[in-house]
């Protein structure tokens, strides 16, 4: 068994919001994809730092950027553009392998899709690039 995982092993699914990952989806259209996991940072500094500024991490933030072949007839391009159009959520669960996968983990959450891009390249199919913004964190999902 390998040490590492690669990246086209790892999988994004789809669901209504809350769903159980079991009930979820694969998106299989689906090209790159990356996942920023970030925090915001207050500064916590005080005299007994010895000259150090001292950070503590605050608010945390999930983003998910990935590329969609343009398919229109495919429901989950469908789904990503019918939340961007109606400003609605979907639940997604962005896992570094297969949910059924022992040690598979990854983000569960409802996001908000923030940017649905169409790029037209000459000699490419046409694709579209999607943001999903965390709304609400459901859980950091493990399978066992």
């Amino acid at each position: 068994m390998a040490d590492y995982n690669l990246g086209m092993n790892a999988k994004l699914y789809r669901g209504a919001n809350d769903a159980l990952i079991a009930a979820m989806t694969e998106v299989t259209n689906i090209k790159d994809l990356t996942l920023n996991l970030e925090s915001g940072e207050a500064d916590v500094t005080t005299r007994a730092a010895s000259g150090w500024r001292a950070t503590a991490p605050t608010l945390r933030e999930c983003t998910v950027e990935f590329e969609l072949l343009w398919k229109s007839a495919d429901a989950n391009f469908e789904a990503f553009r019918d939340a961007f159009i109606n400003g609605t959520t979907v639940e997604l669960a962005a896992l570094d392998q297969a949910r059924a996968t022992s040690g598979a983990q990854g983000i569960k959450g409802n996001f908000s899709i923030t940017n649905c891009s169409r790029s037209e390249p000459l000699e490419e199919g046409i694709t579209v690039s999607v943001t999903a913004k965390l709304s609400k964190f459901n859980e950091w999902h493990e399978t066992a």
